[in-house]
């Protein structure tokens, strides 16, 4: 016999945990493209797209035109990657503390950046050239459901911060405990802050706050898996002969 059947039982097991663990990886790497992809994309437009001003017009304003397919893609390619990530997370996190809602609202923050590309805000705030200089003159109904998008986003992973806050304070990793608190603490002084001037800056300022802590926290997770290696490699011995 060439080979020995248990050999190659024992090397099987090793090889699927391999391709597993990198499948999980990617899936996670995806959080950590989807934040900074996000911000490079929408900054560029903001700095360049005649009649957008930052100061007075949210990002989702930059959907609209004729160059908002650009923002639109934006939005929904964002929102796909931190869904892969979500189910990254939870093949490492589950069924541990944060293994279910973690995720879930990791992934629920990825459907509400999906909700932001689908769904068109109407337009006004004279952005496109053109359009109203106030409120919207008509509000539609992917207008509305457009609004609910940020709730997803933001008011889920402000809870998330919280999730995932606990999961490290039980592991005794206060430093990692004290990031989500304070992420968290950070996104709701920035999105409920009363006055409304400088809300959209304010926003940019709480999605790379959101965006960073996510990406660390995805690279700690990363940094938990088994390094993935090649399969060792069996030399064949010969075997005597009767």
């Amino acid at each position: 016999m060439v080979r020995s059947i248990a050999t190659a039982e024992a090397e099987a097991p090793t090889t699927a945990s391999g391709a597993d663990h990198g499948r999980t990886r990617a899936l996670l790497a995806c959080g950590v493209v989807g934040g900074p992809l996000f911000l490079v994309v929408a900054l560029t437009q903001a700095f360049t797209r005649d009649g957008f001003d930052l100061a007075r017009h949210p990002i989702s304003l930059l959907s609209l035109g004729d160059l908002g397919w650009i923002q639109i893609t934006n939005f929904t390619l964002t929102g796909v990657l931190y869904v892969a990530c979500a189910v990254g997370m939870r093949r490492v996190l589950h069924p541990g503390r944060a293994g279910t809602w973690g995720p879930r609202l990791v992934g629920a923050m990825g459907v509400g950046l999906i909700m932001g590309g689908v769904l068109l805000t109407d337009a006004g705030a004279g952005f496109p050239p053109g359009a109203p200089a106030g409120a919207p003159e008509q509000v539609t109904w992917h207008g509305i459901l457009h609004n609910v998008g940020p709730i997803l986003s933001f008011d889920g992973m402000i809870v998330g911060c919280l999730v995932f806050a606990r999961r490290f304070a039980a592991l005794g990793q206060r430093g990692w405990a004290a990031a989500g608190v304070a992420t968290a603490v950070a996104v709701v002084a920035l999105t409920w802050w009363p006055d409304l001037d400088g809300i959209s800056v304010r926003l940019v300022i709480a999605q790379a706050i959101l965006f960073g802590f996510l990406g660390a926290l995805v690279g700690h997770l990363m940094a938990s898996l088994p390094a993935t290696s090649r399969p060792p490699t069996t030399r064949i011995q010969p075997t005597a002969s009767s």
